[in-house]
Protein backbone atom coordinates (compact mmCIF):
# COMPACT_ATOMS: atom_id res chain seq x y z
CA UNK A 1 0.00 0.00 0.00
CA UNK A 2 1.43 3.35 -1.05
CA UNK A 3 1.04 6.45 1.03
CA UNK A 4 -0.90 9.38 -0.37
CA UNK A 5 2.17 11.66 -0.42
CA UNK A 6 4.17 9.12 -2.46
CA UNK A 7 1.28 8.72 -4.92
CA UNK A 8 0.82 12.49 -5.29
CA UNK A 9 4.56 13.09 -5.73
CA UNK A 10 4.78 10.30 -8.31
CA UNK A 11 1.86 11.78 -10.26
CA UNK A 12 3.47 15.25 -10.17
CA UNK A 13 6.75 13.81 -11.43
CA UNK A 14 4.93 11.91 -14.19
CA UNK A 15 2.99 15.02 -15.18
CA UNK A 16 6.16 17.11 -15.39
CA UNK A 17 7.98 14.73 -17.74
CA UNK A 18 4.82 14.05 -19.76
CA UNK A 19 4.11 17.75 -20.32
CA UNK A 20 7.62 18.51 -21.49
CA UNK A 21 7.93 15.22 -23.37
CA UNK A 22 4.71 15.68 -25.31
CA UNK A 23 5.68 19.28 -26.03
CA UNK A 24 9.15 18.29 -27.30
CA UNK A 25 7.81 15.40 -29.36
CA UNK A 26 4.85 17.10 -31.01
CA UNK A 27 5.99 20.75 -31.13
CA UNK A 28 9.79 20.59 -31.25
CA UNK A 29 10.35 24.13 -32.59
CA UNK A 30 8.20 25.69 -29.86
CA UNK A 31 9.89 23.57 -27.21
CA UNK A 32 13.41 24.50 -28.34
CA UNK A 33 12.40 28.17 -28.53
CA UNK A 34 11.15 27.96 -24.94
CA UNK A 35 14.25 26.26 -23.54
CA UNK A 36 16.42 28.63 -25.62
CA UNK A 37 18.68 25.88 -26.88
CA UNK A 38 20.72 26.15 -30.06
CA UNK A 39 21.37 24.74 -32.52
CA UNK A 40 17.95 23.30 -33.21
CA UNK A 41 17.90 19.58 -34.00
CA UNK A 42 14.41 18.32 -34.80
CA UNK A 43 15.19 14.63 -34.56
CA UNK A 44 17.09 14.92 -31.28
CA UNK A 45 14.18 16.91 -29.82
CA UNK A 46 11.73 14.20 -30.96
CA UNK A 47 13.92 11.56 -29.32
CA UNK A 48 14.17 13.50 -26.05
CA UNK A 49 10.38 13.86 -26.03
CA UNK A 50 9.90 10.15 -26.71
CA UNK A 51 12.05 9.15 -23.75
CA UNK A 52 10.41 11.69 -21.41
CA UNK A 53 6.99 10.35 -22.38
CA UNK A 54 8.21 6.80 -21.72
CA UNK A 55 9.43 7.78 -18.24
CA UNK A 56 6.08 9.39 -17.45
CA UNK A 57 4.14 6.34 -18.62
CA UNK A 58 6.45 4.09 -16.59
CA UNK A 59 5.73 6.12 -13.45
CA UNK A 60 1.98 6.04 -13.98
CA UNK A 61 2.06 2.33 -14.80
CA UNK A 62 3.99 1.67 -11.57
CA UNK A 63 1.14 3.27 -9.63
CA UNK A 64 -1.48 1.19 -11.43
CA UNK A 65 0.29 -2.15 -11.76
CA UNK A 66 2.07 -3.66 -8.80
CA UNK A 67 4.79 -5.14 -11.00
CA UNK A 68 8.06 -3.24 -11.20
CA UNK A 69 9.30 -5.08 -14.27
CA UNK A 70 5.94 -4.59 -16.00
CA UNK A 71 5.97 -0.86 -15.26
CA UNK A 72 9.55 -0.51 -16.52
CA UNK A 73 8.70 -2.48 -19.67
CA UNK A 74 5.57 -0.38 -20.27
CA UNK A 75 7.67 2.78 -20.12
CA UNK A 76 10.25 1.21 -22.41
CA UNK A 77 7.64 0.11 -24.97
CA UNK A 78 6.12 3.59 -25.15
CA UNK A 79 9.52 5.31 -25.37
CA UNK A 80 10.87 2.81 -27.88
CA UNK A 81 7.71 2.92 -29.99
CA UNK A 82 7.80 6.72 -30.17
CA UNK A 83 11.55 6.62 -30.82
CA UNK A 84 10.97 4.19 -33.69
CA UNK A 85 8.23 6.44 -35.08
CA UNK A 86 10.47 9.51 -34.88
CA UNK A 87 13.16 7.67 -36.85
CA UNK A 88 10.54 6.79 -39.45
CA UNK A 89 9.11 10.30 -39.75
CA UNK A 90 12.54 11.96 -39.59
CA UNK A 91 14.20 9.64 -42.11
CA UNK A 92 14.46 12.58 -44.54
CA UNK A 93 16.78 14.29 -42.03
CA UNK A 94 19.30 11.47 -41.78
CA UNK A 95 19.97 8.25 -39.95
CA UNK A 96 20.49 4.77 -41.32
CA UNK A 97 18.25 2.43 -43.28
CA UNK A 98 18.47 -0.09 -40.45
CA UNK A 99 17.27 2.31 -37.72
CA UNK A 100 13.53 1.73 -38.05
CA UNK A 101 13.63 -2.08 -38.35
CA UNK A 102 16.11 -2.48 -35.48
CA UNK A 103 14.32 -0.05 -33.18
CA UNK A 104 10.99 -1.55 -34.15
CA UNK A 105 12.28 -5.02 -33.33
CA UNK A 106 13.30 -3.97 -29.82
CA UNK A 107 9.90 -2.36 -29.34
CA UNK A 108 8.23 -5.61 -30.39
CA UNK A 109 10.43 -7.58 -27.98
CA UNK A 110 9.30 -5.27 -25.18
CA UNK A 111 5.68 -5.85 -26.16
CA UNK A 112 6.24 -9.61 -26.12
CA UNK A 113 7.70 -9.36 -22.61
CA UNK A 114 4.68 -7.35 -21.39
CA UNK A 115 2.29 -9.88 -22.91
CA UNK A 116 4.19 -12.75 -21.27
CA UNK A 117 4.00 -10.96 -17.90
CA UNK A 118 0.27 -10.41 -18.33
CA UNK A 119 -0.28 -14.06 -19.26
CA UNK A 120 1.70 -15.24 -16.25
CA UNK A 121 -0.34 -12.98 -13.97
CA UNK A 122 -3.61 -14.23 -15.48
CA UNK A 123 -2.64 -17.88 -14.95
Amino acid sequence: MRSLPVTVITLLCAASVLVFGVWAYFAPVSFIDYVNYAPYNEHLTHDAGAFQIGIGIGLITALLWNNTLGAALAGFVVASGLHTWSHFTDRHIGGHGTDVPLLGATTLLGIVAVVLLLRRKAA
